[in-house]
């Protein structure tokens, strides 16, 4: 039989494994490719690797130039905060981006991310700009 601390720490070690969008402490938190504080709720953004580990960004660019310089590393998550609900973590693959200069962003790429296609189109007809797909942006 097992002794119950050995069952805990197991226990434990599977949960800090978890793959999963960790919070971001928005306001105290440094971005992992700047260095510079993490406030703006619209722009962030997080990769999740293998072992559960987050890497927090303050802006979209920040993450995209990060996966540049960091090719063989591997993640399982790529997250962005959904411009139209602040703080809201969505899946960075599938959603859509507007560069535009009429929504500045941290680092100045003019880049936001939305959980739909029809929040951005909405978006660049009211700011202007371009709309791009997580392939198109990352290989701009």
């Amino acid at each position: 039989m097992k002794s119950p601390i050995y069952l805990v720490i197991v226990a434990l070690l599977l949960i800090s494994c978890e793959i999963s969008p960790q919070p971001i402490n928005y306001g105290n938190e440094a971005c992992e490719f700047c260095r510079m504080t993490i406030v703006d709720k619209q722009h962030a953004g997080q990769l999740v690797n293998s072992k559960g580990k987050a890497y927090n960004f303050d802006a979209i660019e920040c993450m995209i130039n990060y996966t540049e310089e960091n090719k063989g590393t591997s993640h399982e998550l790529y997250l962005i905060n959904d411009f139209e609900n602040p703080g809201v973590l969505i899946n960075a693959k599938t959603a859509t981006y507007l560069v535009s200069p009429q929504l500045p962003s941290p680092m100045g790429a003019n880049l936001s991310g939305f959980a739909s296609e029809g929040d951005a189109k909405r978006a660049k007809n009211q700011y202007g700009g371009e709309l791009y797909n997580w392939e198109a942006i990352t290989n701009k």
